[in-house]
């Protein structure tokens, strides 16, 4: 991940050209004080590089053509709202493409893999299509906390909710996904 790190640290610290900083260098300004915490939680919601990088990309593009180019109020808010919407988008598109394509016979190219860590790959996998399922309400919560990092206070200001109601939204997200493992694992 450190080789990760330093290909991404480039696009914070490149400088705002003049030009930019009156007409939307303000995106760039995002993306340096915003891009860390960002890829971070994306690293955990999606857990592949290619598909962290599009939703980074993504979202940064939402940002910049938000209403025609305009600042939202809040922009944390705003950039971490958009990409948790973007990477459970992704994550839905790549359950419905796994539900339509014929099962991938998987190569014995590595002997050497144990079968723990193919047991940790498909709990990794089913929890995080168990998050992408989730209402709404709930998997922002899951989201923003447990994958971003951010407080409840945070969160609920992101929601615009009460930190005492994320709490609440948060521990009725593990009871389901707690019951959805439950079932997976059978």
């Amino acid at each position: 991940m450190t080789g990760r790190a330093v290909s991404i640290e480039l696009l914070w610290d490149i400088p705002i050209p003049k030009a930019l900083e009156q007409t939307q260098g303000w995106v760039l300004c995002a993306m340096q004080r915003h891009g860390r915490e960002l890829v971070n939680m994306l690293w955990r919601i999606l857990g592949n590089e290619q598909d962290v990088c599009d939703a980074y990309q993504d979202t940064f593009l939402k940002l910049a053509h938000h209403e025609y180019g305009c600042k939202p109020e809040n922009v944390k808010a705003y950039v971490f709202r958009s990409a948790s919407n973007i990477a459970i988008s992704i994550l839905r598109h790549k359950l419905v493409e796994k539900k339509h394509l014929p099962p991938v016979i998987p190569t014995q190219n590595n002997t050497n893999s144990p079968a723990s860590e193919l047991d940790t790959r498909y709990l990794t996998e089913t929890l995080r299509a168990g998050i992408a399922d989730l209402p709404d309400h709930l998997r922002d919560v899951v989201t923003l906390h447990d994958l971003g990092d951010l407080p409840y206070e945070q969160v609920a200001k992101i929601m615009g909710i009460t930190a005492a109601t994320a709490r609440v939204y948060r521990c009725k997200a593990v009871q389901l996904l707690a019951a959805r493992m439950r079932k997976e694992t059978r």
